[in-house]
């Protein structure tokens, strides 16, 4: 077994679509209208579906904005410096949350984003 994808549901494509792919770098894997049951399923991620977990990103067309809940708390991605890819996301747009340094109680250099519908995003620094 392994883990294929998170979904999120957010209010306007287009709009999260920019963010997932510009500002984060993934690519568009797959997008699929359905127009009898009004929604579409958009998949992003940085590889292929097939070796690694992605994002389902689902527009439901007549819903435009949800409520977040408070269970939720985040997706995380590898970064090789977090400094610099909160400079690039901030720079392409994005929202840092929580500028990048060292975790509290611990020493693992992390930072947050926001995507535009206010899921956030950790970056954690790898060591690699």
């Amino acid at each position: 077994m392994r883990i294929l994808h998170t979904m999120f549901r957010v209010g306007d494509l287009d709009r999260s679509l920019a963010f997932y792919t510009e500002v984060l770098g993934m690519r568009l894997l797959r997008r699929h209208d359905y127009p009898e049951g009004r929604f579409t399923l958009a998949f992003v991620g940085y590889g292929d579906e097939a070796d690694g977990a992605v994002l389902e990103l689902t527009h439901n067309w007549d819903t435009a904005a949800y409520d977040l809940g408070n269970a939720f708390g985040h997706v995380a991605i590898a970064v090789p410096d977090a400094y610099a890819a909160c400079d690039a996301i901030r720079a392409r747009g994005g929202r840092v949350v929580r500028e990048a340094g060292p975790m509290k109680h611990g020493t693992t250099v992390i930072a947050f984003v926001e995507d535009p519908d206010g899921y956030k995003i950790e970056l954690i620094q790898r060591k690699d």
